[in-house]
């Protein structure tokens, strides 16, 4: 395969276009989306003018708080602006912190695609989302609404359960004595 000479500016333009993506799946750090984006991966190829990147072998992207880890990452761009963001791996997978946690929240499936125009993240096949490694959300399908913080899980086969996994509450001294009243 050819190797593509990109001037250094554009390489760096190219990797500025990503801090214009939101966080994925939930509400990130805030302070991440002033981070500098990192970006490691054993190849990349770059087309400007069809406006994809792409990265293979051992893919990682660091923003802050924010890490997605994959064997292969697809960036796609309409007017200088991502458009998309196709993860694949053996999981493809994601970490991020939440403002006001203290723990990070961890999501990783067959394949991740965000979506800016439709403000959506789809975890496609072996999806599963945790928290403090107790809590988890897991479907062959789990599609999540930015725009209104929602999330859609399941599929059309019967074989595609919803599995969903939450603590009890802790009780603290002050619960303990309200139950007892």
């Amino acid at each position: 395969m050819p190797q593509a000479s990109i001037k250094p500016g554009k390489l760096l333009q190219a990797a500025a276009l990503l801090l214009l993506f939101p966080p994925l799946v939930c509400q990130g750090l805030e302070s991440d989306r002033n981070e500098p984006i990192h970006i490691e991966a054993d190849r990349a190829m770059l087309n400007e003018k069809e406006e994809i990147s792409t990265y293979e072998g051992n893919v990682q992207l660091r923003q802050g708080s924010l890490i997605l880890q994959g064997d292969s990452m697809t960036v796609y761009l309409a007017d200088k602006q991502v458009d998309r963001i196709m993860l694949t791996g053996n999981p493809a997978s994601m970490q991020q912190r939440r403002d006001g946690s203290d723990t990070d929240q961890n999501a990783e499936a067959d394949s991740i695609d965000y979506n800016a125009a439709e403000a959506s993240v789809i975890l496609l096949g072996n999806a599963r989302i945790r928290q403090n490694d107790k809590e988890e959300f897991s479907s062959e399908r789990i599609v999540i609404s930015l725009k209104d913080n929602t999330v859609n899980a399941g599929g059309t086969d019967s074989e595609d359960r919803v599995r969903i996994t939450l603590q009890p509450l802790s009780k603290t001294p002050d619960t303990e004595e309200q139950g007892a009243q």
